[in-house]
């Protein structure tokens, strides 16, 4: 399916938050981090653990930005409603992948993540091709 110009701006201002939001440089600088999280943010991370604004402001600060980061594979985006992206893709760090889910909220001109879920899935021997025909 086509996106429009305008689904097409939002889907791609998404993903380059995203994008840099997994930047070690970015994830370094509680700065950068709270320009790209909603007031509102939420997370369900890989670990199982539920974080909010501030905690991911904790632990992001702790990043070094000399490291590498993940390798980000599957990168796709949907317009949910005018403000309102998911995002999905795959990251691998240490030959461990998750699968992540990324809801960003447009408030005014500016993009932000909103809520952020990540998902173990194994390591390469391991981890599962999609399902033939989508989602069980």
């Amino acid at each position: 399916m086509k996106l429009s110009d305008e689904e097409g701006r939002a889907v791609r201002a998404a993903m380059a938050g995203e994008l840099r939001l997994l930047d070690p440089a970015v994830r370094a600088s509680p700065e950068a981090v709270t320009e790209l999280l909603d007031p509102d943010f939420a997370e369900f991370g890989a670990s199982g653990r539920r974080y909010d604004r501030a905690s991911v402001l904790a632990v992001t600060s702790a990043v070094e930005d000399d490291d590498p980061g993940p390798d980000v594979s599957e990168l796709r985006g949907t317009l949910l409603a005018p403000d309102l992206v998911h995002l999905t893709y795959v990251t691998e760090r240490n030959g461990l992948f998750f699968r992540r889910s990324s809801l960003w909220r447009r408030i005014g001109e500016r993009w932000r993540l909103y809520f952020h879920q990540g998902t173990p899935a194994g390591t390469a021997r391991e981890y599962p091709a999609d399902s033939p025909g989508g989602a069980a």
